[in-house]
């Protein structure tokens, strides 16, 4: 049990020691706390300085980790075994961006084997879209692609779309459709000319409620124009079931294999990734892989107390089951990395978000926080009052890039001046006496001074951690995610938790399947509660009234 662990209870004993320690002390006792409490990976920079820790926080977290035997877990997850115990599954995401078997297993060399030719069709197929040697059935090139999934299936590629967006080599425009809403799929279409349209259905078991009524009705958008031998040029498959892309109608030299031993959240480096590869190009989307594969030799062969996925998710520890800290910011000082956001939250989220442990018992501690956020300098002008301010104390990471794509010089440093100046705020704060004397400075009168100044006090002395990388490219950007996925499994690790199942998002589904011929025409269930009951009977009162 966690809570029974000596490192836990040394780590409980030292935050009451802590308590009345300030991050304004720390450093103006260590003229060293940033070269200390920072690791750099090439042009790749985590300065986790700060936060409220010390050496001997380090070590009790090492501690805790060793006890929890991190480094025996992340060599199984590496080397193929079944770590999503209660679905029996490998989680071998990493063998996605691997350049030899992860481990020397006949199983691996041969997953690696799927996964290289995997890539080269993907390659050859995005090529052709590229070019325009691939076409509709009308003989025209295709100008857009629909991706249709949800989920991890969307998350992934869509933030990676975006962030990359001055990589991509063509004007083909990419959209992505995740809402079973109508208007998601509506409002895409509107504008689009179905000859000129390739639709990528993502499901790994192509089974997936939401996504196939999108790819049902996309299908019959393109029927209706083209006819229903149409199917086959203008639509792609990225799944696991053959027999189903097979029935509905995609081709076998369209359909892009997916494997079980790979998570939706961690499947954008495999053929979930096809839209990224078309964007961006072969080399870049290596370059992608690249990035990953190097954080994860880095995840895989680095010491505790310099390995930075382990750091920060030690610190998420730190800061979530012995400091109380419920929720968790993440404040990219970058527009093009608005999506990321999204996709770290289902990560972490969707990943750590249990209260059962891997042998089925409660976990006595809190787990996984709330993660949210938003880019920055628009955070600073809607939620940062309640980082600097509020009553709750929030960590948060800040990303930034030392050079932009574009040459608006002045644009990118202001950007990273408010980006370090935002950390800094919340570290210094501003108390009393020294709120007073900056008003005085200001030439206000010593009423309006007194009046004013309890408001306008910081109490400072909130976490935060900052990741600054040369540039956004490619391989940072696969640096970046990767660092986030492990990050989580560290976490999953002393949580006790299995990080690689969502049974939380089924029950929902089940009772969304039950409902609906309510919705429709049939009478409700008998065993539904008075609120559901109720809500469908006034569906059934607002659509005659419409009527």
């Amino acid at each position: 049990m966690i809570k029974a662990s000596n490192a836990w209870q040394n780590l409980k004993q030292h935050s009451r020691d802590m308590s009345n320690t300030t991050l304004n002390q720390l450093f103006e006792c260590d003229s060293d706390r940033f070269n200390r409490f920072s690791v750099c990976l090439d042009d790749f920079l985590v300065d986790y300085s700060k936060n409220l820790l010390t050496d001997e926080t380090i070590f009790l977290l090492t501690q805790l980790a060793i006890e929890s035997n991190l480094v025996e877990r992340v060599n199984e997850m590496f080397s193929g075994s079944a770590i999503n115990i209660s679905e029996n599954r490998a989680a071998l995401h990493t063998l996605l961006r691997a350049s030899k078997p992860t481990s020397p297993s006949g199983m691996n060399i041969e997953r690696l084997k799927q996964v290289q030719q995997s890539l080269n069709k993907m390659t050859a197929f995005a090529e052709g879209v590229q070019s325009g040697k691939s076409t509709g059935s009308t003989g025209k090139p295709f100008k857009n692609i629909l991706h249709i999934g949800v989920g991890g299936s969307v998350l992934g590629p869509s933030m990676a779309v975006k962030a990359l967006a001055p990589y991509s080599q063509n004007s083909i425009a990419i959209q992505f459709v995740t809402n079973v809403d109508g208007a998601d799929l509506h409002d895409k279409i509107s504008n689009l000319d179905p000859e000129t349209t390739l639709i990528l259905v993502a499901s790994k078991t192509f089974l997936t409620q939401e996504t196939m009524l999108n790819a049902r009705s996309a299908r019959t958008w393109i029927t209706q124009a083209l006819g229903p031998k149409s199917v086959g040029d203008h639509f792609a498959a990225l799944s696991s079931n053959a027999k189903q892309t097979e029935e509905f109608g995609i081709l076998p030299e369209r359909h892009f294999d997916l494997w079980n031993w790979v998570g939706g959240r961690y499947s954008l480096w495999s053929a979930i990734g096809l839209p990224i590869l078309i964007s961006i190009g072969s080399e870049n989307f290596r370059q992608l892989l690249s990035g990953a594969h190097q954080l994860d030799n880095h995840f895989q062969n680095c010491t505790l107390e310099k390995n930075i996925p382990a750091i920060l998710g030690l610190i998420s520890i730190w800061h979530r089951s012995i400091l109380g800290y419920k929720s968790h910011a993440i404040i990219p000082y970058d527009q093009r990395l608005e999506l990321l956001i999204a996709h770290i939250q289902q990560l972490q989220m969707e990943s750590n978000g249990k209260s059962i442990n891997r042998d089925g018992s409660k976990i006595p501690a809190a787990s996984s926080g709330i993660i949210w956020g938003e880019v920055g300098t628009n955070a600073q002008h809607s939620f940062f009052q309640l980082l600097h301010q509020g009553s709750d104390i929030i960590p948060c990471d800040f990303l930034i890039a030392a050079n932009a794509h574009h040459d608006l010089q002045h644009h990118h440093e202001t950007l990273i001046a408010n980006c370090f100046a935002q950390s800094q705020a919340l570290m210094k704060g501003r108390n009393l006496e020294e709120t007073k004397t900056h008003l005085r400075k200001k030439g206000l009168l010593q009423a309006d001074i007194e009046r004013i100044a309890p408001h306008a006090t910081f109490p400072g002395n909130r976490p935060s951690t900052t990741i600054l990388y040369k540039k956004l490219d490619p391989k940072t950007l696969g640096m970046l995610i990767a660092t986030y996925e492990h990050k989580t499994f560290v976490e999953g690790v002393v949580w006790n938790i299995n990080s690689f199942d969502q049974w939380g998002v089924e029950l929902g589904k089940e009772l969304a399947s039950q409902i609906l011929p309510a919705i429709k025409t049939e009478p409700a269930p008998s065993d539904l509660d008075g609120s559901t009951s109720g809500l469908i009977d006034n569906i059934r009162v607002f659509r005659k009234a419409i009527n």
